[in-house]
């Protein structure tokens, strides 16, 4: 039987109330309970809406990449702005929001990826391809920079929007240690280069 409307409203309600949490406190720290509280609803109705905490997990990550994917479909159609810009944009907000410290429902990828690889084998298939499509979705701005006139970079596409994405992800990964902005400042100084933009 398909979920009802309603089920579904919860199913969603209940996902997005847990995101900030357990992108604060990682998957396994985060108890059932806590997530119901925040989300009030009845202790006991978990497994009305999930079959499992797994279960869980694996829908969390396809909503949040869900609706990481619609934020580059609205950016790459902003109006007023070149390709270019727009993709400048987009790293530029991403290294904001973690100087600002709002990173909890940024990059659900780099905060739960190492720890549910391990634990799970579909959410790691989850992640791998949630992360290849964030990936295609940013080549698509180099090839509408190369349309437009605003980018002028000859390696192809998908490789440099993989290759910058990497880049981004480990800068991340290392400002958790440092708890500072100085590897966003080096990740785009090196997005500016890559791309033959000037400073």
């Amino acid at each position: 039987m398909n979920p009802s409307p309603a089920q579904n409203g919860m199913r969603r309600h209940i996902l997005t109330v847990a995101r900030p949490i357990i992108g604060g406190k990682g998957f396994s720290a985060v108890g059932l309970n806590e997530i119901l509280g925040a989300a009030n609803v009845p202790k006991g109705s978990f497994y009305h809406y999930f079959a499992s905490k797994e279960a869980f997990g694996e829908a969390l990550l396809e909503q949040y990449f869900t609706d990481y994917i619609a934020r580059i479909d609205a950016l790459s159609a902003a109006p007023g702005m070149s390709a270019a810009e727009r993709f400048m944009s987009y790293w530029a907000e991403w290294r904001d929001i973690h100087v600002m410290g709002a990173t909890h429902d940024h990059c659900l990828a780099v905060k739960l990826g190492a720890e549910v690889c391990d634990l799970s084998e579909r959410m790691r298939v989850i992640l791998q391809e949630g992360t290849a499509e964030v990936a295609e979705k940013l080549s698509c701005f180099i090839v509408a920079g190369r349309q437009d006139g605003s980018l002028n970079v000859t390696e192809d596409a998908h490789t440099l929007a993989v290759t910058l994405y990497q880049v981004w992800l480990g800068a991340t990964l290392l400002a958790k240690f440092t708890r500072d902005r100085q590897p966003f400042d080096v990740a785009m100084r090196t997005t500016q280069r890559m791309l033959n933009l000037s400073n």
